[in-house]
């Protein structure tokens, strides 16, 4: 198989991401005052709930396959005996979700209210399933994913004018938001046959796939419990309000988060391969590079969004919204040890098969993040559940850096700092000076990120940091051509 460019394929993915989020940017704003803050958090609860189903209907088995299918993706044959397999549990624990989905939605009544929302958005954990994204992370096809998305984005975003135009279409957005996930996995399913030749088996090899798979999945249950369950349990103790403005803070976090982890995701197929095949030096070279990319990027990014908090959610949401502003520079910090914790967890611990320490970083964050959750939520509503997401982040942070040591020399790992920290207090200057001339809100933030941008990159130059360096010469090099 013809080798793809890292860089090529992070910029592909951050594209994608960019338009997963830019649909709900474009969208949000309108969707927010359309809808109003109670009927926002109708739509999030619903979504909350939903997602746990996603999650054991998944059962790990995304993580599982590009690590292990990344060995076998030169080799129909075997790409094809290996993906028969997993897809067929992953039937099965399809199955499975939505029977205990529909004992939920009998049992509890505080769901009855939300049980067309949340049967909508089942929907997607059927088409997840069949779309099996990991085969097309495993062979890097990000050129054709990206492609997939912007034609989906597209339509949902038509459809969104058009039948979103009440406050009380929120079933409308809920479906238009899970059109553009199931049209994506349709495509998917239809283009499979160029890698391999999936079917259903009962021949499922459970010895050799469902332990790691139950492990790797535990631990996605314990991320899913710290990720969703400040707004689970902010629905149960609060109101539909308080979730619509914590949603508002949530949803921005999630932008500059999935912007930030492109580089990373990219790099999972990437690195579980090298590890395989014990090619160590170049797996080490690899992460040394991603880890000063995101270290470059990911610190900047969290300064600007802590600076600029109520000037961004006067543009996403408007001025209604602007409680969301304190949990959102809570949140804010939570990027760097989310960013960092991942890039542990995913590019080290599970590529050298680690993933019983993967798990305990998880439960313990998990328990953390819901005791917090229970204790705080009570007296200070949205800040708590932002402030248990910091906590909880951090501590998957430490422990699974703490189970790496002894494969990823950290005093190795980091290069320059020092530029980066002076660019990060310029930004954080730069903003509070923009804010404080009483412009408008986009002026301020188009201001303050442009000169922000300039500030940093120079500041870098000054310091000779590595990476800015070599983008310079890169970009030396394009013009000489």
């Amino acid at each position: 198989m013809k080798k793809k460019s890292l860089a090529v394929n992070a910029i592909l993915n951050a594209l994608r991401n960019g338009l997963n989020i830019l649909f709900p940017l474009i969208t949000f704003p309108y969707v927010s005052r359309i809808l109003n803050v109670s009927g926002l958090g109708k739509y999030n609860f619903s979504n909350s709930i939903v997602s746990y189903f996603l999650l054991i209907a998944g059962l790990g088995i995304n993580t599982y396959a590009i690590r292990e299918g990344a060995k076998f993706r030169d080799d129909r044959k075997k790409i094809t005996y290996f993906a028969n397999q997993v897809f067929s549990i992953n039937v099965v624990s399809t199955l499975i979700a939505y029977i205990l989905l529909l004992i939920c939605l009998l049992s509890i009544s505080k769901l009855h209210m939300y049980t067309y929302a949340i049967l909508i958005f089942s929907v997607q954990i059927f088409f997840t399933t069949i779309g099996v994204e990991w085969l097309y992370s495993i062979y890097e096809e990000y050129a054709y994913i990206t492609t997939r998305s912007i034609i989906f984005k597209l339509c949902s975003i038509a459809l969104l004018f058009i039948f979103v135009r009440k406050s009380t279409d929120y079933l409308w957005y809920v479906f238009v938001t899970v059109f553009a996930t199931v049209g994506s996995n349709v495509l998917n399913l239809i283009n499979i046959h160029k890698y391999c030749d999936l079917r259903f088996t009962f021949q499922m090899n459970l010895q050799k796939h469902l332990k790691p798979i139950l492990i790797i999945f535990s631990s996605s249950i314990a991320i899913m419990i710290y990720v969703n369950s400040d707004v689970t349990v902010l629905g149960f103790l609060k109101s539909d309000y308080i979730v619509g403005i914590y949603t508002v803070s949530v949803k921005i976090y999630n932008v500059v988060k999935t912007v930030l982890s492109a580089l990373l995701i990219v790099t999972i197929p990437r690195l579980a391969m090298l590890y395989g095949k014990k090619r160590f030096d170049e797996y080490k070279i690899v992460l040394k590079n991603i880890f000063n990319w995101l270290l470059l990027l990911t610190l900047p990014s969290v300064v600007g969004l802590a600076a600029l908090s109520s000037t961004v959610v006067k543009i996403i949401a408007g001025t209604k919204y602007l409680r969301a502003t304190s949990s959102l520079e809570i949140l804010s910090v939570a990027l760097i040890f989310s960013i960092f914790g991942w890039l542990f967890n995913e590019c080290v611990l599970i590529p050298a098969k680690r993933e019983k320490y993967y798990l305990i970083a998880t439960i313990i964050s998990a328990v953390a993040n819901i005791i917090l959750n229970l204790l705080l939520i009570g007296k200070w509503s949205e800040n708590a559940a932002a402030f248990s997401t910091v906590i909880a982040e951090f501590l998957n942070m430490v422990i699974a850096m703490y189970y790496s040591r002894d494969i990823v020399n950290f005093s190795y790992l980091i290069n320059n700092p020092i530029s980066i920290f002076i660019g990060c207090l310029c930004i954080y200057i730069e903003c509070l000076i923009f804010q404080s001339l009483n412009l408008n809100a986009f002026a301020t933030l188009v201001l303050s990120m442009m000169s922000s941008i300039i500030s940093y990159f120079i500041i870098l130059i000054i310091f000779k940091n590595d990476k800015c360096i070599t983008i310079l010469n890169y970009l030396k090099w394009r013009k000489s051509e």
